[in-house]
């Protein structure tokens, strides 16, 4: 047996780089199919969770936390929103937060085309 034929080829697989663009690509299907492939945004956030501790201390870390804040609060304004929708406010707020929501995928993606990390804020 030769040595180092065990060992895992560095490079199969994505590279960070490529793992953001998924990220934001399945989130973007989920958002614009209009919850029909909800299971890809799912499916990016737990790939950010699985991937964040191999980001830490690079650009890409920023984009990490950007995906996972995005879904965690577009999560909670959707949600209200669904309470609000029995007195009918619902709607509007709903709207809203589906805008944002797109926004803050758009804001970050753009961001990562560019190699910069999204700057906090809305």
């Amino acid at each position: 047996m030769i040595q180092g034929d065990d060992t895992p080829d560095m490079d199969k697989g994505l590279n960070q780089r490529q793992l953001i663009h998924l990220m934001y690509a399945l989130f973007a299907v989920g958002i614009l199919s209009a919850g029909i492939f909800g299971a890809a945004v799912l499916a990016a956030v737990v790939l950010a969770y699985l991937k964040r501790g191999d980001m830490v201390g690079t650009v890409y870390a920023g984009h990490i936390d950007w995906i996972i804040r995005t879904f965690w609060w577009g999560l909670l304004w959707l949600a209200l929103s669904a309470l609000g929708s029995l007195i009918f406010v619902g709607f509007i707020t709903g709207l809203v937060a589906v805008v944002w929501i797109i926004y803050r995928v758009a804001k970050g993606w753009l961001a990562h085309w560019a190699g910069e990390t999204p700057l906090p804020g809305l």
